[in-house]
């Protein structure tokens, strides 16, 4: 019997299920940066010109409101979670709120990534600033990609204030203890 080839589709994993799993783990980044995040960083000013940059606070609270838009404009029927006021809210909203908008984003991925003809989601508006365009891997690449380089800034903005994350706990890179901590049963993949 001749050996199976790599690209034979019963050895690949769904790519669609993978992505849905990168997505949870997305979030189980967020939240591990708004749990270690050292509390007199949550509004400390950047560095520079007064009113020149957002704090940490005000860059979760665009993560989630951008997360709404993305929902209200790509999947309607989908309930959105309140907004965050970027002047006010604490790291224990964030928190709660990040997580509504990322199980409500979720589904909206899953749904817009499904091959199904029922399927809802069929364009992703990331706003009135920019162009529509149909829904499936590259909503998903933008969606993940806003995330990272907002936490990039975030994680550096600490930095620079004096407050590391990541000096004794590399948490955001150890992927196979947060795909458990999402409640994933696979491992990365």
């Amino acid at each position: 019997m001749p050996a199976r080839s790599l690209a034979s589709s019963d050895l690949r994993p769904d790519l669609t299920e993978v992505l849905l799993e990168i997505y949870r783990v997305n979030d189980a980044m967020n939240q591990l940066v708004l749990a270690k995040l050292d509390p007199r960083a949550w509004r400390a000013n950047p560095l520079g010109k007064p009113g020149s940059g957002r704090t940490i606070a005000a860059m979760f609270a665009h993560l989630h409101n951008s997360r709404l838009v993305w929902l209200k404009n790509s999947a309607p029927h989908l309930k959105c979670p309140a907004p965050l006021d970027p002047d006010r809210c604490t790291r224990r909203q964030a928190a709660a709120a990040h997580k509504k908008s990322a199980a409500q984003c979720l589904r909206m991925l899953t749904d817009a990534l499904s091959a199904s003809r029922k399927r809802k989601v069929t364009k992703f508006s990331r706003g009135a600033w920019a162009p529509v365009w149909p829904a499936g891997a590259t909503m998903f690449a933008y969606m993940f990609m806003h995330e990272a380089h907002h936490r990039g800034q975030i994680l550096m903005l600490a930095h620079q204030l004096g407050y590391r994350l990541l000096n004794r706990d590399p948490g955001i890179w150890h992927w196979n203890k947060l795909w458990k901590e999402a409640g994933l049963t696979t491992r990365p993949r």
